[in-house]
């Protein structure tokens, strides 16, 4: 994999979501619900038949399945593959299914869909094959344009996806070694899912005893209606092992609204109110909640080479603060593609900012687990 691709992918994504708020600015979101909101309505049977997880087709990765050419196995020109690798690692991948054929993807999508898939394992799970091996199941994500209406088709669509990943990550318990450190990460869809297992599979159960971290990253998590209900705490200090990190990234001044409006209408899953002052912020950076990094203070950003075929590391890029639930850049971004969604909204590169910082992180943290 190279950056080339990983850039190509980020630009189709971000192209996407900025016409879809241009249309949402100037027809109030009929033409982007009519061009991006999935045809007629949701068919379960439509889907095929559900995977089956104790079969290696089932997974993207997994650790029978990794080797040379696997996309979570990747790292930049210069940072050394890990040591020891004790923990397990989940990993959900965000939306790629773009089509609008269907409410939910099929199971074996491939062409774009499988590229763009294996571009977020290569630019998002690589972050933690430094202290584990990666489980990534393939699921039947939610159509992206089941995020941008408030319907039955699109809630059934989304429960439907949840369904395999609580599949997934049943069978991804039993393979595991009793005891052994589990991380868990997602990111967008993928974190909407990952709050929701920890919600049902994780919370009150033996099993909670394991995480050594949780990455909720790109996707809302109230700390007063969300996060009681998750079974975890949220990140306060750098060492803290047992807790959960969650960020969405904005440069400054920064617009929320386009995430936030929606979701502020919804109860949490203790029943209370959303609101944005509520959102947890923990700074990948220092993994702190509410914490500020100055950019030095930042180990590595994902930055492509002049031309476009590799990645490195460049450390120092960007800095990070806190602030009213979302995590502003302080400092002006390398040329890691140059687009960005509506309000400075920094989505697609909630990994790469700090990829480096993320790996850092879930080091610091499984040496605590184990200490």
């Amino acid at each position: 994999m190279c950056a080339r691709r990983f850039l190509t992918m980020i630009f189709i994504l971000t192209l996407l979501f900025v016409a879809g708020a241009v249309a949402i600015h100037q027809w109030g979101g009929r033409v982007l619900i009519r061009e991006a909101v999935p045809k007629g309505h949701f068919e379960a049977a439509e889907a095929g038949g559900g995977p089956d997880y104790s079969k290696h087709a089932a997974w993207l990765t997994r650790p029978a399945l990794s080797g040379p050419g696997d996309p979570a196995e990747w790292t930049p020109a210069g940072v050394a593959p890990g040591g020891m690798r004790a923990a397990a690692v989940f990993y959900i991948h965000p939306t790629t299914y773009l089509d609008t054929d269907r409410w939910n993807a099929p199971l074996d999508a491939g062409g774009d869909t499988a590229f763009r898939t294996n571009l977020f394992l290569q630019s998002q799970a690589s972050a933690f094959n430094g202290v584990g091996r990666i489980w990534a199941p393939r699921y039947r994500q939610a159509a992206y344009g089941a995020f941008l209406l408030k319907s039955d088709d699109a809630e059934k669509a989304l429960d439907f996806a949840y369904r395999d990943i609580a599949a997934a990550f049943d069978e991804f318990v039993k393979q595991v070694p009793k005891g052994a450190p589990i991380i868990l990460a997602g990111h967008s869809q993928g974190a909407l899912h990952l709050e929701r297992l920890l919600k049902e599979k994780v919370a009150g159960k033996p099993i909670a005893s394991q995480i050594a971290a949780a990455y909720v990253v790109g996707w809302p998590i109230s700390t007063r209606s969300d996060l009681p209900a998750l079974g975890l705490p949220a990140c306060r200090a750098a060492d803290q092992a047992g807790c959960i990190l969650s960020w969405m990234t904005f440069g400054d001044p920064p617009n929320p609204d386009f995430i936030l409006r929606d979701w502020e209408k919804t109860k949490g899953f203790t029943g209370g109110d959303r609101r944005q002052q509520d959102v947890l912020c923990v700074n990948p950076i220092g993994g702190i909640a509410n914490g500020a990094a100055v950019p030095a203070e930042n180990p590595g950003t994902l930055v492509p080479s002049a031309d476009m075929r590799s990645a490195t590391l460049q450390a120092g890029a960007v800095g990070a603060h806190c602030d009213k639930g979302l995590l502003i850049l302080d400092g002006i971004p390398p040329a890691i593609g140059g687009f960005v969604l509506p309000g400075n909204n920094y989505h697609a590169y909630d990994y790469a900012l700090f990829w480096g910082a993320i790996r850092r992180d879930a080091e610091r943290r499984l040496a605590s687990w184990r200490h």
